[in-house]
């Protein structure tokens, strides 16, 4: 079953279209890795899918039931709001930055989203929190607030935050991007576990060595068009149009 799929979705900001007509399968428990140059509309469909933009026209359906369709700006057709937000509490999201509460502990942050949202009892809720921290290498840095932590702790955080709401698919939009270069690593490597317990996973991202590693398809946008998808044998070594040839040629 899929759990994300769309289906000539478009995206446009005035007279700029910054999606032209993308098909996009994510299945359950498959790595999906988006690549492409600046601009290529990658971060733009990431936040369609969890309505963070309202897309212009196309479909875009949840574990195979719509979730919205829209036709020259306008949603002419979309889940109930019950069944929405609890499709959009099944998606978890990590952003390029953290986006963390700076008056609360590391805990309180991770505990924040089922405590409100989910009305999660406090102690199971305390108790999740602490074995996601630990999941993530945080479990010392529980009671510690976000400024006291390194950029990659923080995004570490973020990514537990997301985890504490139960998703069915994380969706990460260049989580690693305003990183310092030696705070990278720790962050991918949370990633690749997630991957290795079997995590629906939908990134963008700029580290090729990970998509290469981790991803089951790779998707290589450019002008807000999917022009090629593929494992990362085929991506990678046998690129097939000039724009991901010269991509990949810069990159690599």
């Amino acid at each position: 079953m899929s759990i994300i799929r769309t289906e000539e979705l478009c995206k446009n900001f005035g007279d700029l279209q910054v999606l032209q007509n993308v098909n996009l399968t994510v299945n359950s428990g498959e790595v999906v890795v988006i690549i492409g140059p600046s601009g290529a509309g990658k971060s733009t469909l990431l936040r369609s899918l969890n309505t963070l933009e309202t897309i212009t026209s196309g479909k875009i359906f949840i574990e195979d039931n719509l979730f919205c369709r829209a036709e020259q700006g306008v949603i002419k057709e979309e889940m109930s709001k019950e069944d929405k937000k609890a499709a959009l509490l099944d998606m978890g999201m990590v952003f390029q930055r953290f986006n963390l509460f700076p008056n609360m502990t590391v805990k309180e942050n991770v505990m924040a989203g089922p405590v409100h949202v989910k009305k999660t009892p406090k102690e199971e809720a305390e108790k999740r929190a602490l074995e996601l921290l630990e999941k993530v290498g945080l479990a010392d840095k529980a009671d510690a607030y976000p400024s006291r932590l390194s950029g990659g702790q923080q995004q570490r955080v973020a990514i537990a935050r997301a985890l504490a709401m139960q998703p069915k698919i994380m969706l990460f939009d260049e989580p690693t991007s305003a990183l310092d270069p030696e705070l990278v690593g720790e962050v991918l490597n949370v990633m690749k576990d997630l991957a290795a317990q079997g995590m629906t996973m939908l990134c963008v991202t700029h580290e090729m060595g990970f998509a290469r590693e981790v991803a089951d398809k790779v998707v290589f946008m450019a002008d807000g068009q999917i022009l090629e998808e593929g494992t990362p044998e085929e991506i990678f070594n046998h690129p097939k149009t000039a724009k991901a040839q010269q991509f990949l040629s810069s990159v690599l």
